[in-house]
């Protein structure tokens, strides 16, 4: 393991901070999507960095950034893009939309209506666009920032389930505290990124490579897949005070990711082998969305990420 290369991941992390104030859990996230090539949906108030962290961390990893403000008359060819016809030359040429870049930041995606969330699975499975009849490639890496509001329910829909699978984790973005609010009044964001960045293509993808590497014990894999099977009603791991509770349970990505983000935060802990305590940390981001509560435990204000951070600490 390359102490070094793990030092240059937290120096990047350590500079998003002097520009972002009190949303470190959320920096770190988007790092750990970057390396690991994984999509994370964030939820927040407006107005809490949200944006700007993404186009801060992009910045300083040399990657190209894109945002777009998902709406209700938002087309599917607006993100993707389409098949223009050249009078002069009289063929069709494609237009590429957005989607064509490395950091996608989808702004409040849950505004957008079915058609235009099938054409960012699609993206976000494959790492593929059709436009016509021809498969583009997206770059490498090719990552999802999406965005939700929490309150503000007009005019949204729904995110299905097979969607937010696809989401590696959810970050829940709260506000600052006193000092990190004090140190926004202060702050110039031209002053802090240095423009030339402190990652390149090749750094990233050595990062990835060194993650891989990261030792990961057979008794924390049996710990992982017994923590993912003990969220699904009927399981022989099922836990019983959970009954009524759980609707449905996360699918077996959720162990991939699990496995894969315990192996980054022991990375960057400079740590050649995962710990229990690695686990535990990432286990509410990536579980939290991908259980179902029944509609008593939604009554009673049940929080999903609570809930399987007390039922992993139970099985371990």
């Amino acid at each position: 393991m390359s102490e070094e290369l793990a030092e240059k991941m937290l120096n990047v992390v350590d500079k998003a901070k002097k520009v972002i104030y009190g949303q470190d859990e959320l920096l770190e996230a988007i790092l750990s999507a970057i390396v690991c090539e994984g999509h994370i949906l964030i939820e927040g108030m407006p107005g809490l960095g949200k944006t700007l962290s993404v186009s801060t961390m992009s910045k300083l990893c040399r990657l190209d950034f894109k945002r777009i403000q998902f709406t209700p008359d938002l087309l599917p060819s607006d993100l993707i893009g389409t098949m223009v016809y050249n009078q002069h030359k009289e063929e069709f040429t494609t237009k590429f939309g957005p989607i064509f870049t490395q950091l996608l930041l989808a702004d409040e995606i849950n505004r957008s209506p079915a058609k235009v969330q099938a054409a960012l699975l699609e993206s976000m499975a494959e790492k593929q666009v059709t436009i016509g009849e021809t498969t583009h490639k997206l770059q490498s890496p090719f990552v999802v920032l999406a965005t939700q509001n929490p309150v503000d329910q007009e005019g949204t829909y729904s995110l299905p389930e097979a969607q937010m699978d696809r989401f590696m984790m959810k970050v829940v973005v709260d506000y600052p505290d006193f000092d990190a609010e004090l140190n926004i009044l202060d702050l110039n964001v031209a002053e802090q990124i240095p423009p030339e960045g402190l990652l390149t293509a090749e750094v990233l993808l050595a990062a990835k490579e060194e993650v891989r590497k990261v030792y990961c014990d057979d008794k924390i894999k049996n710990m992982i897949v017994k923590i993912v099977q003990a969220t699904r009603p009927g399981n022989k791991f099922f836990l019983d005070e959970y009954k009524g509770k759980i609707m449905a349970g996360a699918s077996p990505r959720a162990a991939i990711w699990l496995y894969n983000l315990s192996k980054f935060y022991a990375y960057l802990d400079k740590k050649d082998f995962v710990s229990p305590e690695h686990l535990l940390r990432v286990i509410p981001g990536i579980l939290g969305h991908r259980i179902i509560l029944t509609y008593e435990a939604v009554i009673d204000n049940v929080s999903t990420r609570d809930v399987v951070l007390r039922m992993a600490k139970e099985i371990m």
